[in-house]
């Protein structure tokens, strides 16, 4: 019995790392398979590492996080602007979620070019222009 114990012991032991390894590296997250808090947190943790010269496409984006929450977007003579909102924050747990609790971010013809309030000012200005 006690020389069992050892045995499982001595494979289970250098197996845990291994197999953590394993999960960390190739187990991809899933945002419409999240429950809202984690998806909040996961939102959150991927969009603040972003800056308004990150090298992100629009379809990049909408892979590695999913649909936004709320999107709003105009042509404005050649050029496409698309503010897509994701929630990163919870104010009220209504079930509704509102402006005030995502994070916005700008695209330019599928490209990312503002982050947070820059974005709303930037996408305000240049669908101003065209109306």
């Amino acid at each position: 019995m006690n020389k069992r114990i050892w045995l499982i012991l001595a494979l289970a032991i250098p197996l845990y790392p291994l197999l953590t390894w394993l999960v960390l590296t190739f187990y991809q997250d899933d945002p419409s398979k999240m429950i809202w808090n984690d998806r909040e947190a996961y939102n959150l943790k991927y969009i603040s590492q972003l800056t308004a010269q990150s090298p992100l496409t629009q379809p990049q984006l909408i892979e590695k996080l999913g649909g936004p929450d709320i999107t709003e977007a105009k042509k404005v003579g050649t050029d496409i602007y698309q503010l897509m909102y994701y929630r990163t924050k919870r104010e009220i747990s209504d079930g509704i979620t509102t402006r005030q609790e995502c994070t916005a971010l700008l695209f330019k013809n599928h490209q990312l070019i503002a982050l947070a309030e820059p974005a709303v000012t930037l996408y305000q200005q240049a669908t101003a222009d065209d109306a």
